[in-house]
């Protein structure tokens, strides 16, 4: 491992930076109003909810230059290494010239406070750099993680149509133009030294490959990872922990590739939602329609599913599908590699199989043969961007009408995501109809004892989980059910 003391490289608007100051936990928002007093970027939440402080970040994806939407106030600014930060004030021309997407929340009343209208705009700039002629749903989707209190979304959404029929190489962009400059600007600062910043009361580590990252947590095991800070952002900006030392592993190469096989895919850790969903989507459908709703635009492309299995939270979206598919982890360390099942993986609440010095490197998702029935559902208080209350996974194969396997995994009704195996065994062997279903749901209490907290009651997350076992029957067989409905009583 090559080791420099070294500055964490970016581009910013139009500006080379180099940091060779920068705190573990410092966030990209802060440094933008603070710093660069670049205060179009707005603080609304601090927790990637609202959008308010959306910025678009370029990074190179093998040759390509990608733009995404990020939440500036959970992105810490030690991960921008070799990236390009895009913010508001760089949108209009020199001159004063609104761009397109700005002059068409204009035009069509798009904004009344404007608290909120920079992280629109910028939201819908990157939609407007990566589609052409988007329709309705691209821009919701768009829009999911964007939060308005006084407009209303439609004259935004009438926007992002209007501007959607105007293509970047036919108008003034800030971007367009300058892409091969950026590209090869952004490829200079790419290297494959680790960069270390700080003692070790706060130390930020950048590592340049894999195999690095093995040899920086063997020296410093206890060290905080972090790949997208979807959730290590909120440990620092709602929880005010300590988290150092810190290393940033979302730029390296190695973690951020998918593979693709007969067999089955492998998602390296570093691979983000985003990233992963169009393979996810064609392989797995109702994965993918789960990760539609894990967060918004800008969570996606920061977070990782690497990271959600690592974190092991009990209420973690993706573990209970990959669980359901028989998914496996392989985890690396100096000493080298080993791989277990994911189900395996979590032993109990906030403690997983991953000893000192390893880290998660991909997880391998076996291919769904032809005819297995697989569902995922999320249960929440809100459609989009929302925690789930419990989140289940089904899959079942059948020899004719008969259940020869099952596989039922949740998320929230447990300390960790666990399988239903007494449901499992109440459902093989027998016919696959209304009847079978609900004597199955009685073994839920075998399998599950859920808690009560600010997201739902205990009563009603076992509820809702044998109704989800009987809505995958429905949903499976064509015929109707009837739900069990849920009584309060005073």
């Amino acid at each position: 491992m090559t080791q420099s003391a070294g500055s964490i490289r970016f581009i910013l608007n139009d500006r080379d930076i180099a940091l060779t100051s920068v705190s573990p936990t410092g966030m990209l928002l802060d440094f933008l109003r603070l710093e660069r007093r670049l205060t179009g970027t707005k603080e609304g939440c601090a927790e990637g909810d609202c959008g308010a402080c959306t910025v678009l970040v370029g990074r190179l994806a093998g040759n390509d230059l990608v733009y995404e939407s990020v939440n500036a106030c959970i992105r810490f600014t030690g991960s921008l290494n070799a990236t390009h930060v895009v913010t508001i004030e760089h949108l209009a021309a020199k001159d004063g010239v609104l761009h397109p997407v700005q002059q068409a929340m204009v035009d069509y009343h798009g904004s009344q406070c404007g608290f909120c209208t920079p992280g629109f705009v910028m939201s819908l700039y990157g939609l407007w750099l990566s589609k052409d002629n988007p329709g309705r749903a691209d821009i919701e989707k768009t829009l999911q993680g964007n939060l308005c209190r006084c407009t209303g979304y439609e004259p935004i959404v009438k926007a992002a149509e209007a501007v959607g029929k105007m293509r970047p190489d036919a108008v003034f962009d800030p971007l367009i133009k300058v892409r091969r400059d950026i590209t090869a600007r952004l490829k200079a600062m790419r290297n494959d030294e680790t960069i270390l910043i700080g003692d070790d009361a706060a130390r930020l580590i950048v590592p340049g490959s894999a195999s690095a990252l093995a040899e920086v947590l063997d020296t410093y095991p206890q060290a905080t990872m972090v790949a997208g800070s979807t959730d290590v952002g909120l440990w620092v900006t709602k929880q005010m922990r300590e988290i150092s030392p810190v290393i940033f592993i979302n730029g390296i190469e190695e973690l951020q590739s998918i593979r693709e096989t007969k067999e089955g895919i492998t998602i390296g850790a570093g691979v983000t939602y985003s990233a992963a969903f169009k393979l996810i989507s064609a392989r797995y459908p109702a994965f993918g329609r789960l990760l539609d709703r894990l967060g918004g635009e800008q969570v996606r492309n920061m977070g990782t599913i690497g990271g959600n299995v690592a974190n092991g939270s009990p209420i973690g979206d993706t573990p209970p599908p990959l669980i359901a598919l028989d998914a496996s982890v392989t985890l690396r360390s100096k000493a080298g590699q080993r791989t277990v099942p994911l189900e395996d993986y979590f032993i109990e609440y906030g403690r997983q199989d991953r000893r000192p010095g390893e880290f998660v490197e991909s997880i391998f998702v076996p291919s769904l043969p032809g005819g297995d029935l697989f569902s995922v559902y999320k249960v929440s208080k809100r459609r989009d961007e929302d925690i789930s209350a419990l989140c289940g996974a089904f899959r079942i194969a059948l020899n004719g009408d008969l259940v020869t396997s099952a596989r039922i995994a949740f998320g929230g009704m447990a300390g960790t995501p666990k399988r239903a195996a007494h449901v499992e065994a109440a459902l093989v062997g027998r016919l696959w109809n209304e009847e079978t279903v609900k004597a199955a749901q009685t073994a839920f209490e075998q399998d599950y004892q859920p808690l009560t907290d600010w997201r739902a009651t205990a009563a009603y997350r076992m509820l809702a989980a044998k109704n989800l076992l009987l809505r995958f029957f429905v949903e499976t067989s064509g015929e109707r059910a009837e739900l069990v409905r849920f009584e309060v009583t005073a």
